[in-house]
């Protein structure tokens, strides 16, 4: 069975994650959602939060993407879940430089690790979780840019002013 490890913050998850695992589940058996808890970042979302939303977000994949936290290298991680894939999205190609570094350094820390690319979709380009966040705290429209779960708690954190 081949698993594929998709790492992020997912603060919150959009609609360009969600493609990215969709995606992927046409080349991989399973993909784990691995959210990275990193107490030096200040979040929006609590990690169980996140992890919750993501499940939420794949409940109709079943067991095929899982959502679950991690700390540390990337590689114990996926070393820890079976898995010797590490699924990365590309939105541009700034992106790229810090990814392939990053998987160059995965790759130095385990060989057996691999790490795939696939480019965002067009539609999808533009939309980062930081974006999400910032056009959300000042009363923007999401719905084109996250799942229908994460615009409902997006509302929960940022109530419409009056």
């Amino acid at each position: 069975m081949r698993t594929a490890i998709f790492p992020g913050s997912f603060d919150p998850i959009t609609n360009g994650h969600v493609d990215v695992v969709v995606r992927a589940l046409s080349m991989f058996d399973s993909v784990i959602v691995a959210v990275l808890n990193n107490p030096e970042k200040k979040s929006m979302f609590t990690l169980s939060e996140r992890v919750a939303l993501i499940q939420d977000v794949f409940a109709a994949e079943g067991q095929r993407v899982l959502a679950k936290s991690f700390s540390g290298l990337l590689v114990d991680f996926a070393r820890s879940q079976n898995a010797s894939i590490i699924l990365r999205g590309l939105r541009a190609i700034s992106d790229f430089d810090y990814e392939a570094q990053m998987a160059l350094m995965n790759r130095s820390l385990d060989p057996n690790i691999e790490t795939v690319f696939l480019m965002a979709s067009e539609a999808n380009s533009y939309v980062s979780s930081s974006i999400v966040r910032q056009v959300a705290r000042f009363g923007g429209d999401v719905r084109r840019l996250v799942p229908a779960r994460i615009v409902e708690e997006l509302a929960k954190k940022f109530p419409a002013k009056k």
